[in-house]
C-alpha cells in the first residue's frame, strides 16, 4: 500500500509537472510560434506587393520617358508670332505638291486662351485618297503645332476615284505677353 502511495504521489507530482510545463512553457510558445508564422506570411505578402508594384512602377516611368520625349518639343512648336500668311503658304505648297484640285483655305477668327492663341483654319480640296492621305502626313510633320479637329471624305459623284477633303484644324502661337 505504501509502494502505491509512493507511485500515486510520482503519478501526480509527474502530472503536475507536466501540467505545468504545457501550461507555462508550450501554449505560450506554440502562441508566439503562430504570432511569428502570421508576420512571416503578412511580410511575404507585403515583399510580393512590394515587387509587383516595383514592376509597375518602372512601366509606368517608361511610359512617362516616352510622355516626356512626346512633348519635349511642345513650346518649340508653338511660335512666338502669328505667321498665319505663312502657314497658308506651307499648305497651300504641300496640296499642289500632292496635285490636289479644287484648293480652298480659309482661316477663321482668332481665339484667345491664356497661354495660347488660336487660329481655326478651314481646308477643301480634291485629289485621290493616297494624295490626302500623304499630304495629311506631310502636314502633322510641319514645324508648328496643328491639331486636326475633323477630316470630312465625301467620295465623287461620278466615282473617278477622287474625294473630296473637308478638313479642320486649329494652329497655335504664342500671345505677345509671352513672347518676350
Amino acid at each position: 500500500m505504501f509502494l502505491e502511495r509512493k507511485q500515486i504521489a510520482i503519478c501526480v507530482v509527474a502530472g503536475a509537472v507536466v501540467a505545468v510545463f504545457v501550461l507555462f512553457s508550450y501554449l505560450p510558445l506554440r502562441q508566439r510560434v503562430k504570432t511569428v508564422e502570421l508576420t512571416k506570411t503578412a511580410q511575404t505578402l507585403a515583399i510580393s506587393k512590394a515587387s509587383m508594384e516595383r514592376v509597375k512602377l518602372s512601366a509606368i516611368k517608361e511610359q512617362l520617358l516616352k510622355l516626356k520625349r512626346t512633348v519635349e518639343n511642345y513650346k518649340v512648336s508653338i511660335p512666338a508670332k502669328r505667321d498665319l500668311g505663312l502657314f497658308l503658304q506651307q499648305i497651300a505648297e504641300l496640296m499642289s505638291k500632292h496635285n490636289l484640285k479644287e484648293q480652298v483655305i480659309a482661316p477663321g477668327k482668332k481665339i484667345v486662351v491664356k497661354e495660347l492663341s488660336c487660329i481655326p483654319v478651314d481646308m477643301q480640296c480634291k485629289g485621290t485618297l493616297a494624295q490626302v492621305f500623304e499630304f495629311h502626313k506631310q502636314m502633322q510633320r510641319l514645324d508648328r503645332l496643328i491639331r486636326i479637329e475633323q477630316v470630312k471624305l465625301t467620295n465623287d459623284n461620278d466615282f473617278s476615284g477622287e474625294v473630296n477633303m473637308q478638313t479642320k484644324v486649329v494652329i497655335y502661337y504664342k500671345p505677345k505677353s509671352e513672347q518676350g
